[in-house]
Parts: C-alpha cells; sequence; structure tokens
C-alpha cells in the first residue's frame, strides 16, 4: 500500500467515524476564530470557548478590542496561559485588521501569516475553516497520528508534516481531515495513554501494528 493509497482509505474510514467533525473552537466571526486560536496554545480548546466568552461580552468587536488596554485583555485571557505575549499579540492583530483591512480578516495565506500570533498551523485553519480553501492543519493530533499511522515516516516538524500530507491528501480533504484527526487523537489514538487500537478503525491499515 502506498502513502497515498492509505491516505485515501484512512481518510475514507474516519469520514465514517466522524461525519460531523469540525473545529472545536467556538466563533461565529473569522476575527473571534484569530483570537481563539492564539489563545489555544499550550490551553485546552474548551478553555478557550469559555474564557473568550467574557473578552467578547467587553470586547464585541475587532474596533473595540483593538482600542481594549493590552493590561484588560490579559486579566481577562490570563486563564489560557501566556497571558502576556498573547494580549499582546490579539492587541496587535486587532489593530492591523482595523487599519488595514477593514476590520476583516484577509483570505490570503501569507497576509494572515504577517499577522502578529499567527503561524502556518492557525492561518491553515483560518483558511480552511473560514474560507473554505485547501488546508492542513498539523497540530500535535495531526503529526503524532500520522506518524503512527505511517502518513509520514518519523518528522515532527509542522512544517514539514504538512508539506509531505499536501503531496498525498486531496486538497478538498485536508481541513476535515485534520479535525478528525483531533477526534480521533482524544478519543482512541491517545498521547498520554497507551492507544487504543482495539477499538480503532485504523487498526487493520495502521503502520504501528506493522501493516
Amino acid at each position: 500500500m502506498t502513502k497515498k493509497q492509505r491516505a485515501l482509505e484512512v481518510i475514507g474510514r474516519l469520514k465514517k467515524e466522524y461525519p460531523d467533525a469540525g473545529c472545536t473552537l467556538d466563533y461565529d466571526q473569522a476575527w473571534k476564530l484569530l483570537v481563539s486560536v492564539r489563545l489555544a496554545a499550550q490551553c485546552t480548546d474548551a478553555r478557550v470557548n469559555v474564557v473568550v466568552e467574557g473578552l467578547y461580552e467587553k470586547y464585541p468587536d475587532v474596533g473595540a478590542l483593538a482600542d481594549a488596554d493590552e493590561d484588560d485583555i490579559e486579566a481577562i485571557v490570563r486563564p489560557c496561559g501566556l497571558g502576556r505575549s498573547k494580549a499582546r499579540d490579539i492587541s496587535a492583530c486587532m489593530k492591523i485588521l482595523r487599519d488595514e483591512y477593514g476590520g476583516k480578516v484577509p483570505d490570503d495565506f501569507d497576509a494572515l501569516l504577517k499577522l502578529p500570533g499567527v503561524g502556518r498551523k492557525s492561518a491553515n485553519l483560518i483558511m480552511g475553516d473560514v474560507f473554505g480553501k485547501p488546508a492542513i492543519v498539523t497540530d500535535t493530533h495531526c503529526i503524532r497520528l500520522v506518524n503512527r499511522i505511517g502518513l509520514v515516516d518519523g518528522i515532527k516538524e509542522p512544517k514539514k508534516v504538512e508539506m509531505a500530507l499536501w503531496k498525498i491528501i486531496p486538497p478538498e480533504e485536508g481541513s476535515d481531515f485534520c479535525h478528525r484527526l483531533v477526534y480521533h487523537g482524544r478519543d482512541v489514538c491517545t498521547a498520554r495513554t497507551k492507544p487504543y487500537c482495539d477499538k480503532c478503525c485504523l487498526a487493520d491499515i495502521c503502520k504501528k501494528n506493522g501493516v
């Protein structure tokens, strides 16, 4: 089985297992996803979803958050960890959206990368979820699972994993595929316990099992 054949089989099986998988960060506007993605670094999505409620209640739009005092932002987002740097990035990012993009999030990958606190993972998430464009989000679940399954060989660097996956994942499948890896990584192919291979829909095609 080639990597591309294995990838297509994995995509098909995960679709059946997690048909409704999507982003686990709550948002109803693009700029809110941008904020939540920054807060999610070294923090759970569940905690981020709680914290941003207070943030958006006080600062309901891009302009309000751009005008907010950085210390006030930090006080609200501190439970997510790294409060100072996250508040700084969010403040700077909102100012750029307000001043350069009319309060809108750009739908250009390179433009997203230039925003404070936005890396390839965040930019891909926004391109895929907000704009429906081809995207591969190499978070920790993705990197762990594609190595275990055998879609990449011992590659840990996010950008290198992303580049390897672009070669074998159909562009239109990338975004949803990565969301499904998150679900599978949390429920079955876990990091902190031994993977539950006995209940894994991929067990018979997983490289970890010598296939």
